[in-house]
């Protein structure tokens, strides 16, 4: 799903909707049909073709500031512990812990591996040695759709690929 400017809403997760969805939107005169899959839903009196590309009638004003979720702090952080690398079984840490003060803020919180999260407990970084690679901070949007670049979904479309990542600089 693009917005009425044809810029993804979002770059991870993609804007995707189940066809179900799209062709309600479709029924409902609130997109544009942009591409088709090869594919079509039929009914006793009607065919459709799936839509593959849809962009939005009216358009969706950007959230400024993301949201403070789970996934927003691995993604901030690129699905990478902080403290050891591993991007297995990922939760995330309070720098600061919370026993001792530390809010759950985007400059308290970095993804951690379960192992690293034990291991550092309650201590503050000084006392168990361990820092994060990097200092955590409140990212922009733009920060996370960059990161989001480096984790495409595991499925894309061809039909999808002129719509995606269009404002990245070109290769000569």
């Amino acid at each position: 799903m693009l917005n009425a400017d044809y810029r993804p809403l979002s770059y991870y997760p993609l804007s995707v909707w189940c066809w179900q969805d799209a062709i309600k939107a479709v029924f409902l005169d609130r997109v544009n049909i942009v591409e088709y899959y090869d594919k079509a839903v039929r009914s006793p009196g009607f065919e459709l073709r799936l839509p593959s590309v849809v962009s939005l009638r009216s358009f969706v004003k950007p959230t400024r500031q993301p949201a403070f979720t789970r996934f927003n702090v691995f993604l901030r952080d690129r699905f990478t512990c902080q403290y050891c690398g591993s991007r297995d079984d990922l939760t995330f840490d309070h720098v600061v812990p919370r026993a001792r003060g530390g809010q759950t803020t985007w400059e308290n919180v970095v993804a951690a591996c379960s192992p690293c999260n034990l291991r550092k407990g309650s201590m503050m970084p000084d006392a168990c040695h361990m820092w994060p690679a990097q200092t955590p901070y409140h990212p922009s949007v733009h920060d996370l759709h960059q990161n989001g670049r480096h984790f495409p979904p595991n499925y894309l479309h061809e039909s999808w690929m002129d719509y995606l990542y269009w404002d990245t600089e070109l290769d000569p």
